[in-house]
């Protein structure tokens, strides 16, 4: 190997390890967060199903043990067992369109008096085929084909072995730490070492690059161009070094909600396109509005497959799938999905109302307009208060970095989650990404009034952190 080249190869893996340390350091927060709040005063009913969901499922750092027990879903909220109300800003991504959505809930009560309930494999059905041509009609252009899946990480399966059929290469080009999915082969992509760590060799061929980013970017550059130039390079030279890379797979928008620019990904498809690499977009957080648009990816560029799920399914029912390429339709001889569900009417009349909801009721406008209002009083935040690192996103797909102080940018882990102790006490749920970044992404069907009380509750979680850590 050429010395540049080695020098290059050996700084990314440093940096890889890098950031694989400092995951694995934060491996236990979802344990933390639980001891957290176990000692709050929940009544004798909370407690005991807390104590039975702890003795029946299999602990996870991320889901078991839990930290409370939710009695009804509505609109942008969640209620627990002793009825507090949480304006949540999480949802598992499901809520776009709000929980329990009384257009969607008719519709579906609607197709099972029908009689529609399943359609078997070689079978077709209305409700599927409508579905698919809505999606084919609202999809960017050049995207006409269609496979529906259970849910999201067999979805990102499906995109990658088409990308490997089509292509007839087995190599993977991803970012580390992403995640899209639980699956074998989704896990060896994302590289979450929530995911990854024990299970000993995963899918080969899954090769990683450093996730972009502008606020914590290794060199201390503040020139997004530069910026961007130099992960390029980076790229390039990963692609150049390996010529079985089938598909480069992300989300447009970062997990952490970083937002690369328009250049960025104009280079990447260049990169692509010069190499005959296929792009997949992983939309399963960001389709249907949540960024003002229908498809996060209509922000920058077309990709040749994009990803959908988890609002897909209105907070209903799991579904997902992928709209791709019409030119990728060549893979007769195999099978790439094949599941059970894969047409499955009642899932599709939810889907078509998802998306006929969107549209009837703005949600993109509101998404926009509501998600930029946010975003200037979270900003206002930034000046305000130490403790804020950086305000990013797009529409209402926004996070609050929480750093020890602006200078070092350290990750304010324990003030993140005093954080959340304070906001949850006033009625506001959200997830910490990377143990101190605030991920708020609030359903869609939420008001200016209720964008005011998010506000005002971060507000008063932030006055009181300054107060306490300057005690």
């Amino acid at each position: 190997m050429p010395k540049v080249l080695k020098m290059e190869s050996n700084l990314l893996t440093m940096r890889f390890i890098t950031q694989l340390y400092m995951a694995l350091q934060n491996l236990n927060q979802g344990e933390r967060i639980y001891n957290l709040f176990e000692k709050e005063s929940i009544s004798n009913l909370t407690k005991d199903k807390i104590a039975r969901d702890r003795d029946v499922f299999y602990h996870q750092a991320l889901s078991t043990p839990v930290s409370n027990a939710i009695s009804k879903v509505e609109g942008a909220y969640i209620f627990d067992t002793d009825g507090k109300k949480y304006m949540d800003l999480h949802g598992n991504g499901v809520h776009t369109v709000g929980y329990n959505n009384p257009f969607l809930i008719e519709n579906m009560k609607n197709l099972i008096d029908s009689g529609l309930s399943f359609s078997p494999r070689r079978f077709t059905n209305e409700p599927t085929i409508l579905l698919a041509e809505k999606l084919v009609e609202v999809s960017p252009n050049g995207l006409d084909k269609v496979l529906f899946c259970p849910g999201g990480s067999q979805a990102v399966e499906m995109a990658v072995m088409l990308a490997k059929l089509n292509t007839s290469r087995w190599q993977t080009l991803s970012f580390s730490g992403s995640f899209h999915g639980a699956g074998f082969q989704s896990v060896s992509i994302g590289a979450d070492p929530h995911f990854c760590k024990g299970i000993g060799p995963l899918m080969p061929g899954a090769i990683h690059l450093e996730l972009p980013s502008y606020y914590r970017n290794p060199w201390g550059w503040t020139s997004k161009e530069r910026i961007d130039n130099e992960y390029l390079r980076q790229f390039r030279l990963q692609v150049e070094s390996n010529n079985e890379i089938a598909a480069v797979i992300s989300e447009p928008i970062f997990y952490n909600s970083t937002v690369p620019t328009k250049y960025y990904w104009t280079g990447v498809r260049e990169i692509c396109d010069q190499h005959g690499i296929l792009l997949i977009f992983d939309e399963i957080y960001t389709a249907f509005g949540r960024t003002g648009k229908m498809f996060a990816s209509e922000h920058f560029i077309t990709p040749d497959i994009l990803v959908i799920g988890k609002g897909f399914g209105g907070g209903l029912l799991p579904f997902a799938g992928i709209i791709g390429k019409s030119s990728l339709n060549s893979v007769n001889g195999s099978s790439i999905g094949h599941y059970t569900h894969e047409k499955s009417p009642l899932c599709s009349v939810i889907g078509n109302s998802v998306i006929d909801f969107v549209l009837s009721h703005n949600l993109l406008e509101r998404a926009l307009t509501l998600g930029g209002y946010l975003k200037e009083r979270l900003l206002e935040f930034k000046d305000r208060f130490e403790i804020v690192g950086i305000i990013d996103g797009l529409g209402l797909n926004l996070s609050m970095e929480l750093v020890k102080n602006k200078h070092s940018k350290e990750r304010a882990y324990k003030e993140a989650n005093l954080f959340l102790k304070y906001c949850l006490e006033s009625g506001v749920s959200f997830k910490l990404i990377q143990g101190n970044i605030v991920n708020i992404k609030p359903s869609l069907v939420v008001n200016k009034e209720e964008i005011d009380f998010i506000i005002s509750v971060f507000r008063e979680g932030l006055s009181r952190l300054q107060t306490d850590f300057k005690k």
